[in-house]
């Protein structure tokens, strides 16, 4: 299997802040609409895609927003001020490159005041975000024009292969909207009612895959996201969560949820069959869509995650293992076709 790198690069590239996912969504429905039976969005905007068959309802949630920023003011000189769109560490965006989406698209760099300049205290200190601003090298009453307060700006930069691995912006959670994409095209049948939500607002608080587990109501949840590969220089062993190129994550918990024990060993199986090398996943920080099709469903699901190892997540560098993201993909597609047989005890 090789990967389409065309496809992922338009993924990874398409804007999608949380709130804002309709470019995202318009992408993955054009990809997605010749592989399933029937799609709907919701009115919160997840992208509901369903293949009809017989077993337990299973829905597989890949959450389609990143991580933004999000204008505030505009000053007289026309530099932008804005809050962010999930979390971020100041240090990762100063001297990046953004495109801000208002009456017409435009991109810009976020600067802070120059090292030089700076008291020793400054230079001591973490940056914060309150003293980082957005340059559009545009006239500030054509700034104020273009660019309303609440206009969503994503960050800009391409996906590029390192060694035997991709980097790009956006991973997080693009990764897993291409390894869902990419297995409804490769599922031949299914023996359950399967339906992948391509969700909203995850980066946020979780919000859409709230919305869309209370309307399928599943038996078996199944997350898509990526996890920790923090296999680096100062990490002790027993603080690594995954490594990467070592298999896809299966999740055991992270601090949202605590997965079925019994569904995570139905995957492990399924994976050993296929020939799929997997790895256990123990988050202890950090939260998914995993835990919204668990407990508040209403109902309560058999829940677990298909997690991707990415290293330096929530940057513009994140970093995943091209083995990795095959083995993804086949073992979601290995879900769609078999998580039927599921024994449910």
């Amino acid at each position: 299997m090789k990967l389409n790198f065309k496809l992922l690069k338009e993924i990874v590239s398409t804007p999608g802040a949380p709130g804002f996912e309709d470019p995202i969504r318009d992408v993955i429905i054009n990809h997605i609409k010749d592989h399933v039976d029937d799609y709907s969005v919701d009115r919160m905007g997840n992208l509901i895609a369903r293949i009809k068959g017989d077993g337990p309802k299973v829905m597989a949630a890949a959450h389609m927003d990143e991580i933004s920023l999000i204008s505030i003011h505009v000053d007289s000189k026309g530099f932008i001020r804005f809050s962010t769109l999930g979390g971020f560490d100041p240090e990762t965006l100063i001297t990046q490159r953004v495109i801000i989406h208002g009456k017409k698209t435009i991109p810009g760099v976020i600067g802070s005041k120059p090292i030089h300049i700076q008291t020793d205290s400054e230079k001591k200190a973490k940056s914060k975000l309150k003293n980082l601003f957005i340059d559009t090298g545009l006239p500030a009453d054509e700034v104020k024009n273009l660019i309303p307060n609440g206009t969503p700006i994503t960050r800009d930069k391409d996906l590029f292969e390192i060694g035997n691995c991709i980097s790009s912006k956006s991973l997080d959670n693009r990764i897993s909207v291409y390894i869902l994409i990419e297995a409804l095209k490769r599922a031949k049948k299914t023996n359950c009612d399967f339906y992948a939500a391509f969700t909203v607002q995850e980066e946020v608080g979780i919000r859409g895959a709230r919305v869309a587990a209370q309307a399928i109501q599943p038996e078996i949840g199944l997350n898509l996201d990526v996890t920790l590969a923090n296999d680096l220089p100062g990490v002790s062993d027993h603080e690594v969560c995954t490594r990467l190129g070592e298999g896809i994550g299966i999740k055991v918990m992270d601090k949202s949820v605590i997965c079925t024990p019994t569904l995570v060993n139905f995957l492990e199986q399924l994976a050993e069959t296929s020939s799929v090398n997997t790895q256990r996943e123990v988050l202890t920080a950090g939260g998914t869509d995993t835990s919204a099709m668990q407990y508040l469903v209403g109902i309560g699901s058999h829940v677990t995650s298909i997690s991707c190892p990415v290293r330096y997540i929530h940057s513009t560098a994140e970093t995943c293992s091209v083995s990795d993201v095959k083995a993804g993909i086949n073992l979601t597609t290995q879900c769609i076709e078999n998580i039927g047989a599921y024994p449910f005890k």
